[in-house]
């Protein structure tokens, strides 16, 4: 993967040729003029941007699986049209979406529809829970009871999916009778 400091370099490197390159024969050496658009700098501008335009679908499409989305249709249209500055700005923006949209997916419940039955009745589904009366958490958990499936701290501090993961253990050791009134 080519940094951006090469691409720039690259870039500016093969402007600086277009720019210096003397015609056949001539001997003198002479200050020549900046290019300015329309001199042939497509070209080589669409030759830097092409790994950029590529690598910015690649992660915008894996954020989109990511989210459970797809990408539109125009978007590679869109995005061909920006300058080399915008799409490596855009790449920095979208590695930041993809991390926050990792998180929130691990974050989310991956509870069976029985157990998602348990922690409404227990606990109105609020991972949070903490009515100071012994029990923590979606599950209500006792302190005792996280601790045997392998819960550290307070159940109401962990996230949603690992309470989700420590009250499926449980299920599966115990059955819903840990619950007497809402697994019943």
């Amino acid at each position: 993967m080519r940094s951006r400091t090469l691409t720039g370099m690259t870039l500016a490197g093969g402007i600086l040729a277009a720019a210096t390159a003397a015609p056949a024969g001539a001997a003198t050496l002479s200050t020549p003029a900046l290019p300015v658009a329309g001199d042939g700098l497509a070209p080589i501008v669409k030759v830097a941007k092409t790994p950029l335009i590529r690598r910015d679908l690649r992660l915008a499409r894996t954020v989109a699986r990511v989210k459970g989305t797809k990408l539109k249709q125009s978007y590679a249209k869109t995005i061909r049209a920006w300058s080399i500055t915008k799409l490596t700005r855009h790449h920095t923006h979208l590695k930041r979406e993809l991390r926050a949209a990792r998180r929130a997916a691990e974050q989310r419940s991956t509870a069976s529809p029985a157990l998602e039955a348990i922690a409404a009745c227990e606990s109105g589904g609020n991972p949070r829970t903490d009515t100071g009366n012994g029990f923590y958490g979606k599950y209500q958990f006792t302190l005792d009871t996280w601790q045997a499936v392998g819960g550290s701290g307070n159940p109401a501090r962990a996230s949603e999916a690992e309470q989700d993961r420590r009250a499926a253990q449980l299920m599966a050791r115990a059955g819903a009778g840990q619950w007497p009134v809402c697994g019943a």
